[in-house]
């Protein structure tokens, strides 16, 4: 109550010096809402941490002298990007070795495949035929000294020889007719399947080093920041040993521990106001992401997980893993309770404060603005809960209200509902 008298007075005073100067300026457009009268959950305030929704402590699948080490903590990095890289020289060269060796299985399989060449097949004709002639030459001589030896014309010595000229050339015309059958037929569908088998074996060699070599460079799995580094360039790590830790803040959760007969009350995918005390100019909502079914059996606490979309600018994610947040869960039965637009908050000062319009007795839609700190409650939708000198069907000023001060005069350009859509704040509400 002091610290609402002490601001009261404080825009006050601030009113007095700036009064002259608005008065010349006219009065402000603004867009107003109702205060409304409804029947909302009593809440509570539970205290917790900010978590990140993503944590990976990443280690290396394989053992390895470090040669890089690109990133720090703090760094931001992208799904896939190096986070170290470790020495392969060794393995690359060995992957050299079969590739080579997988290019010559590939070659030898495909002259298989391809089968006998035309000038192959013409060449083993023109043996087949050459045989052919001998061996039919050989055969016609044979039967001229046969009829010579029969009269006595020619010894037994010159007759063995022809015979046996003549069976060796008909069976050099045998070989030659086989292998020119086998030239035409190609290579036998065996050594067809015997090659691919040894290229695939040749393969899964090259697989396999290319797979280590894939190892040897340790990648982040997702989106997110460097917070803790476990190793640097020049240290060995062995085969799961850890190198980084990387949290992604895109999305945060705020972990509460809730009593047990509070509990029954929190629902999944409700609405839930969060404060962060290190952003005091802002309100988060977020949604009850999950309920762990499981109780601190000490405490009989269960942990309560909301979650909330992150900010992320040029200098880091607003909401940053660790940091104190206070979430106003819903513990007990309805209540009649005043709800105002989010829009309608004003922060960044001692105490949440509205602006309600005092209507002016005498000029329609005009009037003054009236500053009234608050206590917020509960959220729901896009209305929230307030507490202080405020009444059902005043209406409060949702749009135009950041560069509103106390005593200003305002002009009401348009009544909206109380839960209408942002349209244009200086303050985010949303987180």
């Amino acid at each position: 109550m002091r610290l609402a008298t002490s601001f009261v007075a404080s825009v006050c005073v601030c009113a007095l010096s700036s009064g002259q100067l608005m008065a010349q300026r006219g009065p402000a457009a603004v867009a107003v809402a109702e205060i409304i009268k409804r029947e909302t959950a009593s809440g509570q305030m539970f205290v917790g941490t900010v978590l990140p929704i993503k944590r990976s402590v990443i280690g290396s699948a394989v053992g390895g002298r470090v040669a890089e080490f690109p990133v720090n903590e703090g760094d931001f990095v992208r799904a896939k990007q190096p986070l170290a890289q470790l020495l392969t020289n060794t393995i690359n060269l060995e992957l050299d070795a079969e590739k080579a060796e997988l290019a010559l299985r590939k070659h030898e399989l495909a002259e298989l495949e391809n089968g006998s060449r035309p000038d192959e097949i013409k060449r083993a004709k023109a043996l087949m035929q050459a045989a052919k002639a001998d061996s039919e030459y050989q055969q016609k001589r044979r039967k001229r000294l046969e009829s010579l030896y029969a009269r006595k014309a020619v010894n037994e010595d010159d007759i063995q020889q022809v015979v046996s000229e003549s069976i060796r050339s008909e069976e050099l015309y045998q070989e030659a007719l086989a292998a020119y059958a086998l030239t035409v037929e190609g290579p036998r569908k065996e050594k067809i399947a015997q090659a691919k088998s040894q290229v695939a074996i040749q393969q899964a060699i090259v697989d396999k080093l290319e797979s280590q070599i894939v190892k040897h460079t340790i990648k982040s799995p997702f989106d997110g920041y460097v917070v803790a580094e476990h190793t640097e360039v020049g240290q060995w790590v062995n085969s799961g040993e850890l190198v980084a830790e990387v949290i992604a803040l895109d999305e945060v959760d705020v972990e509460v521990q809730v009593l047990e007969n509070h509990v029954p009350h929190v629902k999944l995918g409700m609405e839930v106001r969060v404060e962060v005390p290190a952003i005091p100019d802002q309100v988060f909502t977020g949604t009850v992401a999950l309920i762990v079914p499981q109780a601190d059996v000490r405490a009989r606490t269960f942990p309560v997980k909301v979650r909330i979309k992150n900010t992320i600018t040029k200098d880091g994610p607003l909401l940053k893993s660790g940091m104190l947040a206070r979430a106003v869960l819903p513990t007990g039965p309805k209540q009649n309770a005043l709800l105002v637009s989010k829009d309608a908050l004003v922060l960044g000062g001692p105490t949440p404060m509205i602006y309600v319009v005092d209507p002016s007795p005498d000029k329609k839609n005009q009037g003054k603005a009236r500053a009234v700190p608050v206590q917020v409650g509960v959220a729901n939708g896009r209305l929230i809960q307030v507490k202080g000198n405020l009444k059902p069907g005043e209406h409060v000023v949702i749009r135009g209200n950041e560069r509103l001060r106390p005593g200003q005069d305002v002009a009401i350009t348009e009544i909206l509902s109380p839960d209408a859509l942002p349209k244009a704040k200086a303050i985010n509400i949303d987180g």
